[in-house]
């Protein structure tokens, strides 16, 4: 079984990623990791804290000549800014009037909540784990996940599609979201120029008041054959699982697979994917005989992929952490005061979708390797192409 964790604290000296379960011989390119999490660390709207890391990927172990070698895999990103934190949080008992308080709970964080469960007297330690940087390991663990995924032809990748009130009023290619990930500049990572500076200009509005803005991100899967998961078991239908990866992400508030929310409203026959027959599949791309008009199912059924794009959206909450900050109370007196202030983002819409590519590449390698199986690449690879070959000839 595939499986990945992260350790680590949003200002301590670094963050972890281990991935265990990954088959021998997959080639990983320090490149794209390390371009991954360039990636995550862009887009119009993001703060300080981007102009102060540089994230690369230090690969410890599992990795040998440029290809996995079936142990685990361990990664540390170092944090340029633990410089500035050492005697804050320090690992031993260190200097208590030095230790950098939360001083008063901010509203739609785990300060409060986490403080009540862990019986902290302030919300930094809650703060230090909860914070966002912790995606940046989860995105170290997805471009191994992706390597997988590109040795068998799976693509992974996403765009965004609102911000705010700002929203793209089309239906976006393949074509058109994979090239987005090969710009060297990212703006709102929306495929359409015009949307994308509606979006800038919603930014722009709660950049001038001192408040943020969320939005929607879509993570779309490229090249996966019918079959993936199952129907069999609640907790290992592909729709669940990707549900509650996409959810895990920091101020994502609600997750859809294709078109659920629309769906609930339409009736049956304007929303369910007719079934044709084409006698072959299509040139380059298609698994099996069969072929569908649309793709209002997000490449799944019944928990198991049916062969169209997976399409997963995240829905993503406005930053918690205000330049003008919510009432709140303080731990200390219980007295009414503003909220803490620590620097912070004002839009992270396309951060979250690179994250949230990570967590989907994850969650879908884990099902690709419970399906197909094998200790080495070449042999999971014999297994996809001979299960090709099976439903090509259904």
């Amino acid at each position: 079984m595939l499986r990945f964790s992260t350790a680590g604290e949003s200002h301590g000296e670094s963050l972890v990623a281990t991935v265990s379960g990954m088959p021998a011989g997959v080639a990983v390119d320090q490149e794209f990791v390390d371009r991954e999490l360039w990636r995550r660390q862009k887009g119009y709207g993001r703060g300080g804290r981007m102009r102060i890391e540089k994230d690369t990927a230090h690969i410890l172990s599992g990795v040998r000549h440029g290809k996995t070698i079936g142990s685990p895999i361990a990664m540390v990103l170092a944090n340029n800014d633990w410089k500035n934190w050492v005697d804050i949080l320090p690992v031993e008992v260190g200097d208590a009037t030095k230790h950098k308080a939360v001083a008063s709970p901010r509203p739609g964080h785990a300060d409060l909540a986490g403080s009540l469960k862990y019986d902290f007297p302030d919300a930094r330690y809650v703060l230090e784990r909860a914070s966002a940087r912790e995606s940046a390991a989860r995105v170290a663990a997805g471009a191994v996940a992706k390597m997988l995924l590109r040795a068998l032809g799976v693509e992974v990748a996403s765009h965004v599609i609102r911000v705010g009130k700002a929203e793209l009023g089309r239906a976006a290619t393949w074509e058109e979201i994979a090239a987005l990930q090969l710009k060297d500049e990212v703006l709102l990572n929306c495929v359409d120029s015009e949307a994308e500076a509606a979006m800038k200009a919603e930014v722009d509005a709660v950049l001038r008041t001192g408040d943020t803005v969320g939005g929607v991100f879509e993570v779309v899967v490229h090249g996966l054959p019918p079959g993936v998961g199952t129907h069999a078991n609640w907790d290992e239908r592909m729709d669940g699982l990707l549900a509650q990866a996409v959810m895990s992400l920091q101020a994502v508030k609600a997750v859809e697979l294709g078109r659920g929310v629309t769906a609930a409203e339409s009736v049956g026959s304007a929303v369910h994917d007719a079934i044709g027959y084409e006698g072959a599949p299509e040139e380059g791309r298609g698994f099996t005989k069969f072929s569908r008009e649309q793709n209002n199912a997000g490449g799944i059924e019944g928990g198991i992929s049916n062969g169209e794009d997976v399409v997963v959206r995240g829905y993503l909450k406005p930053i918690s952490t205000l330049r003008r900050p919510l009432g709140s109370v303080s731990f200390e007196t219980r007295e009414p005061v503003k909220a803490a202030y620590e620097r912070s983002d004002v839009c992270v819409v396309p951060a979250a979708g690179v994250a949230a590519e990570a967590m989907v590449a994850l969650t879908v390698a884990r099902l690709v390797v419970e399906k197909f199986g094998g200790d080495s690449l070449r042999e999971m690879q014999r297994n996809f192409n001979g299960y090709c070959e099976q439903i090509r000839a259904y």
